[in-house]
């Protein structure tokens, strides 16, 4: 069982999550149900009582990785943070033209300056140096009303995962109820797919002989250009997240060429904020489970779908539900499921997982005893062991499809 400490902890949570979700549908309400003209449209991607964490231009002493923050559409809220774990030191010339020539640039711990692919000599140099890094794009929780990608919280989580998978981690700062309603928060996560898309596709049109043209280049990313590879993209998510990360999955399967060059080549679910009409088990035996109980799920559902559309088993809440639509199980990447022994949406989780290995994909199950919803990404719980053990298994799982020596890590 949780400890005496979280169980306070999760009453006080609730207490104060209920509380804003009922001032948010009161607000919506007062304006017509999540409001009107321009401010609508463009949204919001933060609340503003919610602390932020500053974003990092210079690598960090304690975790070796950098992160800046980019407004990506000026039509919407819609933000990433980008996090990038440090340069091997034997790479200094990867670092800014000014500092390559001090043997400090490429140690940990020294100031960032950013990557410039065209700073070697030629082109062979430029590839053979350059680090190439996977691409995982992480969306926050917060049941698509509250959360951040800047957050204190999943800022941490972030750059453990950026670490601990050696990856480009880009956490999606989407649009959040019910100032936006569904589907602005999934679109906004197809909307960063397709821009990682467009980053790598602006990268190779501008290399002309070791060079870099103009052509491009006031919107070329050069984080994601140098360094990303779009071939090697996991989706990941944290409980909402999870949905949204599930969408986005199925639509790049359903019309990769979009999307191309990006592969999504695996993705994880952390938690998913699954439900549906017919409850489970874990629904009925644990409706006031800790931190978010069933009642506040739907307050959360309302609040993201409209009245004319809700449903507990519309296409974004339940994967499993009858014509949900999109490409067959079958094609999925390969899926990690993470689940909390008492989180009330752990068996709709679990079952979807199921129906995943029915046709053939890779969907193990990670269960975590004595664990709540979040246990590996809210603030209180990100230095316990269960939140590090999960981390390093997410790592272990993705480094079987991420890795380019081919399948060495396994369970």
């Amino acid at each position: 069982m949780p400890s005496v400490g979280v169980k306070i902890y999760s009453v006080f949570f609730k207490l104060l999550l209920r509380h804003r979700l009922q001032s948010l549908a009161a607000a919506a309400a007062a304006d017509g149900g999540g409001g009107d003209g321009d401010a609508a449209a463009f949204g919001v991607s933060c609340r503003a009582d919610e602390a932020t964490a500053p974003a990092n231009p210079a690598f960090s002493a304690a975790d070796g990785v950098a992160s800046k923050d980019l407004h990506i559409d000026p039509n919407s809220a819609l933000s990433v943070r980008i996090f990038l774990p440090t340069p091997p030191p034997h790479h200094p010339h990867l670092l800014h033209p000014r500092r390559a020539s001090d043997p400090a640039a490429g140690q940990a711990g020294a100031p960032y300056r950013g990557y410039l692919p065209h700073a070697v000599s030629s082109p062979r140099a430029a590839a053979s140096a350059r680090r190439r890094l996977p691409i995982v794009v992480q969306f926050h929780g917060g049941g698509f009303v509250t959360g951040s990608n800047c957050s204190a919280s999943n800022d941490a989580f972030c750059r453990r995962v950026a670490k601990f998978c050696d990856a480009i981690v880009v956490a999606v700062g989407y649009r959040l109820a019910p100032e936006s309603r569904y589907p602005a928060a999934f679109d906004d996560g197809v909307r960063v797919l397709r821009w990682i898309a467009k980053q790598a596709n602006l990268a190779m049109m501008s290399k002309v002989g070791g060079g870099v043209d103009t052509f491009g280049a006031s919107t070329v990313e050069p984080w994601i250009a140098a360094h990303g590879d779009p071939a090697r993209c996991v989706l990941l998510g944290v409980s909402c997240g999870a949905n949204i990360a599930d969408f986005v999955t199925r639509k790049a399967v359903e019309d990769a060429k979009q999307f191309d060059p990006v592969k999504v080549v695996a993705q994880v679910l952390m938690y998913p904020f699954f439900i549906g009409s017919v409850p489970t088990h874990s629904e009925i035996r644990l409706a006031n489970s800790y931190f978010y109980d069933k009642s506040t799920c739907l307050l959360a559902w309302r609040l993201l779908l409209s009245e004319k559309e809700f449903s507990l088993d519309h296409p974004a809440a339940n994967p499993l539900a009858p014509g949900r639509g999109g490409p067959p199980l079958k094609c999925m990447p390969p899926t990690l499921t993470i689940v909390a022994e008492h989180d009330c949406m752990r068996d709709r989780a679990i079952a979807y997982s199921e129906e995943l290995r029915k046709v053939n994909v890779d969907a193990p199950v990670l269960d975590y005893k004595d664990t709540v919803h979040e246990f590996a990404t809210l603030d209180v719980f990100l230095k316990t062991p269960q939140a590090q053990a999960c981390a390093e298994d997410i790592a272990i799982w993705m480094k079987k499809y991420i890795s380019l020596r081919g399948h060495e890590f396994s369970y």
